[in-house]
């Protein structure tokens, strides 16, 4: 995300506005393919605290960058090592590009300034404000990534997160949020010093109880113009989906150097109730700048059947009918986006929302692009 930063009068700066022409080429990243998966990486010890609840998310994401992700500076991640005498162990850990945190790997993966995580109840994309690339010490991608780290850990540390089904303890994720935005601060304060904004969204699967039965309950935290969505896909419907907060047209809420927002002032979280089988989309702006709603609606339908389709004449019908469906989702989504992002003669709603606010525009938006998709599924027993 290219945006405004906040500088030390944030408060106090106006609105400017700028003149948006269309290039006569657009600049493809250098990057060719997506990048996928199904989870990104936990430790083992957090692989061992799985969460008891009866439902959990099937996952899959995708990937695409508009330029290759700056490596995160010491101490997050080590160099390599600098003389025959250095400990050899110093040299592999910078290849694996582990990085780590107050002795934690860091969770989730980078994606240019954006990061996402993904696992069976947690999913989150936050946005990196790139324009942090151009300013000393300015690392936006270390700062989406660490306070999505930090907000994953403090919801796997709740015991309300990983209780048992039996019991219905309310989480708070507004309030690992704002523990995540303190914890990344610190982390990042003197004498690491490294500056960066971000926006944060996520989703948490939980679970109520009604009658003699558990239903699946979705908690989603927003702040800034990420999104999550709910589409139930048997009904082609958004279910929810969160509203985007800026301060002005291009200059979202965000989290971290100058910024006056903070969690506890300014994040909204909604509690929505779910089905099994509806799918919660957790998507950059990369996505929803470039894909209107129903497009989003429409990939989402149509991977799916394809996919099922695939899987069944495969199988003989004997397939999981999940199996794959969500990591097609994220990449048909992704390759949708790209398109219209490169295209400078597209409609996008970006292009929507700058000639709305009188400003000359064309064509989509170049930006990191983002999507996880996750499946509420039932556990089997």
């Amino acid at each position: 995300m290219h945006r405004h930063i906040p500088t030390a009068s944030f408060l106090n700066v106006r609105r400017q506005q700028c003149l948006y022409l269309p290039p006569a080429r657009r600049w493809r990243s250098s990057q060719p393919t997506i990048s996928e998966g199904t989870k990104t990486p936990l430790p083992e010890a957090a692989l061992a605290q799985q969460p008891k609840s009866h439902f959990f998310f099937d996952t899959g994401y995708a990937l695409y960058a508009k330029r290759p992700s700056r490596p995160f500076p010491p101490p997050f991640l080590s160099m390599p090592s600098g003389s025959f005498s250095d400990p050899l162990s110093t040299h592999n850990r910078s290849r694996d590009r582990r990085s780590y945190v107050n002795g934690e790997m860091i969770r989730g993966i980078t994606n240019g300034d954006d990061a996402v995580l993904v696992g069976e109840n947690f999913i989150g994309a936050n946005d990196g404000v790139g324009a942090w690339a151009h300013k000393p010490r300015g690392h936006a991608a270390l700062w989406s990534r660490l306070i999505l780290h930090f907000w994953a850990l403090e919801a796997e540390r709740d015991a309300s997160v990983t209780s048992a089904a039996s019991t219905s303890v309310e989480p708070d994720p507004v309030a690992y949020l704002q523990t995540a935005y303190e914890h990344t601060l610190e982390a990042t304060a003197a004498p690491n010093e490294w500056k960066g904004t971000t926006t944060a969204c996520a989703a948490l699967l939980h679970h109520v109880h009604e009658a003699a039965s558990s239903e699946p309950v979705l908690y989603v935290t927003n702040l800034g113009d990420s999104q999550v969505m709910v589409v139930r896909p048997e009904t082609q419907e958004i279910v929810y989906k969160t509203t985007e907060q800026w301060h002005w047209f291009d200059c979202p809420r965000q989290l971290g150097t100058n910024s006056p927002d903070t969690p506890h002032a300014n994040a909204v979280m909604d509690k929505i109730k779910i089905r099994e089988g509806d799918v919660v989309l957790a998507m950059s702006d990369g996505v929803v700048d470039n894909l209107w709603e129903h497009e989003i609606i429409q990939n989402v339908h149509e991977s799916m059947q394809r996919t099922t389709r695939k899987n069944h004449k495969e199988a003989g019908g004997d397939a999981r009918e999940a199996d794959g469906r969500m990591l097609d989702v994220a990449k048909e989504l992704v390759k949708a986006a790209r398109n219209i992002a490169e295209d400078p003669y597209a409609e996008s709603p970006f292009m929507e929302r700058a000639v709305e606010e009188g400003l000359a525009m064309e064509g989509g938006k170049l930006d990191d692009i983002s999507v996880v998709a996750a499946l509420c599924r039932r556990r089997n027993g």
